[in-house]
């Protein structure tokens, strides 16, 4: 039941709880304003101080380059064929260990025709020193069999007949495809790359396939095998697995593991 109030002491009462009701809105709307616009100004100032992931890898990239401007593919081969045995070959294995069994191999087996046709154990020992050899050696000569009778004794120009090739991935058909003919379909994903680049923050997968395309959204696409091979003598020299030399990383204001564990 609502009661009257009655007279000018009513009309007063009345004016007084209007004007409170006025300034609790006007605090309200003031405060929740000025909270709103400071959220707006901060998230605005945040995203400018803040460089995007595409900016990081572009800056990443520069400097890439410019420590190791001679950067190319660190396996010893002549031909295309030897370029995809050797890339084969170094799964598991470094690039210094293949090139020391190399040699002797072209030497006794230079093309796909003889490789095809090698005896497997000779071709075993030849490269046992490189770790999985037996497996190794059914892909080389698997391959080299396919290429000899189906290719035209040519390796493939392209991924998908590449990848038909057995013991062909990914990361073997981007080498090969690279090196061996200036082609660049993907982002070679090896340990380094992997390890570094997660690492740098331009990805967060450890799925190859997952982290290549990662890759080939922020990297211009001419450089993407630029970046790959940079990355793995990076790798070598600053950013090791089990003990990165941080200080002396001139990739460290661009890298957020850095700072995480600063």
């Amino acid at each position: 039941m609502r009661l009257p109030i009655a007279g000018c002491g009513g009309s007063k009462i009345r004016m007084h709880i209007m004007i409170i009701f006025l300034k609790c809105l006007f605090f309200i709307f003031s405060h929740s304003s000025t909270d709103l616009f400071l959220n707006f100004v901060t998230t605005k100032s945040k995203s400018k101080s803040r460089p995007s992931k595409k900016q990081r890898a572009l800056e990443i990239l520069s400097i890439l380059k410019r420590l190791y401007p001679d950067a190319t593919c660190s396996l010893d081969y002549v031909t295309t064929v030897q370029l995809l045995v050797a890339t084969i070959l170094s799964a598991q294995c470094t690039d210094e260990r293949v090139n020391k069994v190399t040699p002797a191999l072209f030497a006794k087996f230079p093309d796909a025709p003889s490789l095809a046709g090698a005896d497997r154990e000779e071709l075993e020992n030849l490269i046992r020193s490189t770790g999985f050899y037996r497996n190794k050696a059914k892909n080389i000569q698997g391959a080299c069999h396919k290429i000899v009778t189906e290719f035209d004794n040519k390796v493939p120009q392209t991924m998908s007949e590449l990848l038909q090739l057995p013991g062909v991935a990914r990361k073997t058909a981007n080498v090969v495809l690279a090196h061996g003919y200036g082609i660049l379909e993907g982002v070679t994903v090896d340990t380094h790359v992997k390890r570094i680049s997660k690492r740098l923050g331009l990805t967060k997968n450890d799925n190859p396939l997952k982290i290549e395309r990662d890759l080939m959204r922020v990297l211009p696409q001419p450089d993407w095998e630029n970046y790959s091979i940079r990355i793995i003598y990076h790798g070598r020299a600053v950013c090791k697995a089990r003990k990165p030399n941080c200080d002396k990383c001139q990739l460290a204001l661009l890298c957020p593991s850095v700072k995480a564990e600063g």
